[in-house]
């Protein structure tokens, strides 16, 4: 017997029984909305260095790392259970080399449609720190993916939510 949830409001995610369920959007309105991440890969400064000379004997890794997340933004959806397939707009992926030892890797998606673009963020920004690792792992297996957060969402029903900076 499967226990009931006394809050399923809470958890949009599960049903009134506590099981797994997509979220039905029928009914939502459609607003522009828009969704930035953010990851951050820490590295050797030797190997930073390589990336931004193009000395890196795989090539450009900033945009292999760029494609890899747009295309896994428009993915999402096969990748996480119970997310909507989404008509995106617009996929942007910037990468930015941060001295001595970091890329700082910021994805932003948007659409007009009754569901956000959080998690197509998230992953855009999470496939293109894992492309960025691959690409390098060779030279550094020390790398390491960080801080792979929510910045800021606007459009729908909750509105704007903007990270506050954690101390």
């Amino acid at each position: 017997m499967t226990p009931t949830v006394e809050s399923p409001s809470s958890l949009t995610h599960l049903d009134t029984r506590g099981n797994a369920q997509m979220v039905d959007v029928t009914d939502k309105s459609e607003t522009h909305r828009q969704a930035t991440a953010e990851a951050w890969v820490r590295m050797k400064p030797e190997t930073l260095n390589l990336i931004v000379t193009a000395g890196h004997p795989k090539g450009d890794v900033f945009a292999v790392s760029r494609v890899a997340g747009i295309m896994a933004a428009k993915r999402t959806h096969e990748l996480i259970p119970l997310c909507h397939p989404l008509l995106l707009t617009a996929v942007s992926v910037e990468m930015k080399a941060v001295t001595p030892d970091s890329v700082r890797i910021i994805a932003t998606c948007s659409l007009k449609g009754v569901t956000g673009v959080e998690m197509e963020a998230l992953t855009a920004a999470s496939v293109a720190a894992l492309t960025l690792y691959d690409m390098c792992k060779a030279v550094d297996r020390s790398m390491q993916i960080d801080w792979v957060r929510l910045l800021r969402k606007s459009g729908g029903r909750s509105g704007v939510y903007h990270l506050e900076e954690m101390p």
